[in-house]
């Protein structure tokens, strides 16, 4: 595993609900095995919806590039989103469209970035996990196999976070 120098950890939350608290642990358990842990919670960071003719006529937002250096700062990132309507929510849907416009290669954030994902969900988070698993591989993500996946009914545990951000933190970022 990295020192603690060199491990830097986003856990970014696509809610502000149980998954800023699911978040919120990981950040916590993150610290503890080692990583320089930060959150960055989509929430608030308040982009305009990606909408093609938006971007022809007013270019990329400023907050697209603020957003893309901190992601671009820290080398391992954990996506805690719920699920909506059985896929991904809009936030990190349009968050990751946005970032996918700024550079001539759309997949130049993403390619070779170790990134885990887990779901606090209502309706469950399989379909949500699946769809974020296929579009981050598409972007060229290395997707940790482990996933956390949990709700009321089965709470998340700090064995099964440590574990998912073990897996994460042996992984290294592809040189592409």
């Amino acid at each position: 595993m990295p020192t603690k120098s060199q491990t830097k950890l986003l856990i970014i939350a696509a809610s502000n609900g149980e998954n800023l608290k699911l978040a919120e642990r990981f950040i916590k358990l993150g610290n503890e095995l080692g990583a320089q842990s930060e959150l960055l919670d989509l929430t608030e960071v308040n982009l305009p919806l990606y909408n093609p003719r938006t971007h022809a006529s007013e270019g990329i937002p400023d907050l697209v590039n603020t957003l893309s250096q901190k992601l671009s700062a820290n080398t391992y990132w954990v996506i805690c989103a719920p699920e909506y309507n059985g896929s991904i929510p809009p936030v990190l849907t349009s968050a990751i469209a946005w970032l996918s416009v700024q550079e001539q290669e759309f997949r130049y954030l993403f390619n070779g970035r170790p990134i885990a994902m887990a779901s606090f969900s209502g309706g469950g988070g399989m379909e949500l996990l699946l769809s974020l698993r296929i579009q981050l591989t598409h972007l060229g993500a290395q997707v940790v196999g482990r996933q956390l996946m949990s709700n009321h009914a089965k709470p998340p545990k700090d064995e099964s976070i440590k574990d998912v951000l073990t897996r994460l933190l042996q992984m290294k970022k592809l040189a592409i």
